[in-house]
């Protein structure tokens, strides 16, 4: 894997048509090629790591390629959940290009007041995607996220493709010292704390000012597509401003200096050297709608209250591979001047602006 080829990473024709996908085929392409074939097992190689520079991110810039300006385009206008590019290599993620791939079921158990998925007795099959921006071992600063996509079907197996849902959630982009993944509260609103990670800030500040200005806020990412996933078209969209996920409190804190994240996470579901699932992991999902995000770019806080437990996501299978880095490919949900308005969307679809082109000609 070279780090420094970024692949397709800007908007393609097969971009801009998408039809959804079987949840068989995103799954069975992640686990295709894992970077372990046995996770753990003697004689495997250690999983990739190589630090993303600003100078990375810079010199193609330089080159006039633009490469954060089309991956921020991409990553809003593309709705693809595999991305395999010409050459089958799929692209490169520029914050957070190391991850684990999870798969299982979300379920909404409790009345929520809202609609789609986040209604009571809801249940979608899940791929998520655990990252870290900027460093993956314990002890230095880590922007921990967990980006997920619901299939509005239980049936593994369903032949036809169904649009997905996509949500992203992370604790600080630019990172937290939070030794245990036990202990990190994954928000769609996170906070941004440029002084908890000086060397990676640039990279971050960078990517923030790029995603202004293509979708109007760099960081909190609303949850509409939940919210209207499989919902009659003539009900009112309801969906919560705020979501937070949290590891259920029965999962083992697993040990280690400099414990690389990816480790860290598969321990709490794998025995090494065995590859059968032992254990699963289990998210708990909160909502609210009473909370504030305040201060300026670069130094952002969230302030919530009255959080309220409606459901769980369960995952029964996990991996690191070379796909679920370079293939898998989440949504950026549109920015709505209100969440449930969809005329009030601020950024066109690609399809949109095709359309408002030739309209002009």
């Amino acid at each position: 894997m070279d780090p420094n080829d970024f692949g397709a990473i800007g908007m393609r024709d097969e971009d801009r048509v998408y039809r959804g996908s079987r949840f068989s085929e995103v799954r069975d392409a992640v686990f295709a090629n894992p970077y372990q074939k046995v996770w753990g097992r003697e004689g495997e190689p250690p999983l990739p790591f190589v630090m993303p520079t600003f100078f990375d991110v810079m010199r193609e810039l330089w080159k006039g390629k633009h490469f954060l300006t089309q991956a921020a385009g991409r990553s809003v206008d593309s709705r693809g959940d595999l991305r395999w590019g010409p050459d089958r290599k799929g692209f490169r993620r520029i914050v957070h290009p190391w991850g684990v791939v999870l798969t299982g079921l979300w379920e909404i158990t409790e009345d929520s007041g809202y609609t789609g998925y986040f209604q009571k007795g809801s249940r979608a099959l899940i791929v998520a995607r655990y990252s870290n921006g900027g460093a993956v071992h314990r002890g230095k600063p880590r922007g921990q996220g967990i980006a997920g996509k619901l299939f509005p079907t239980t049936d593994p197996n369903h032949r036809e493709p169904l649009p997905t849902a996509n949500f992203f959630t992370i604790d600080d982009i630019v990172g937290a010292t939070t030794r245990h993944i036990n202990d990190v509260e994954f928000l769609n609103a996170p906070d941004v704390t440029l002084s908890n990670d000086w060397p990676t800030s640039p990279i971050i500040m960078a990517a923030g000012v790029v995603f202004t200005i293509i979708d109007t806020n760099a960081t909190e990412r609303q949850l509409h597509e939940i919210a209207e996933l499989d919902k009659p078209p003539n009900l009112p969209t309801r969906a919560p401003r705020f979501m937070r996920l949290k590891l259920a409190p029965n999962h083992p804190r697993i040990e280690g200096e400099g414990l690389d994240s990816r480790d860290e996470l598969l321990a709490m579901m794998f025995d090494k050297g065995d590859p059968a699932p032992k254990r699963n992991i289990v998210l708990t999902i909160e909502v609210t709608d009473d909370g504030e995000v305040t201060g300026r770019t670069g130094f952002k806080k969230g302030t919530f209250r009255d959080w309220r437990r409606i459901g769980a996501i369960t995952f029964d299978n996990a991996v690191a591979s070379y796909n679920g880095d370079r293939v898998l490919h989440f949504h950026h949900p549109y920015w709505r001047k209100d969440r449930n308005d969809p005329a009030t969307q601020v950024r066109p679809g690609p399809q949109t602006r095709e359309v408002e082109k030739a309209e002009a000609l």
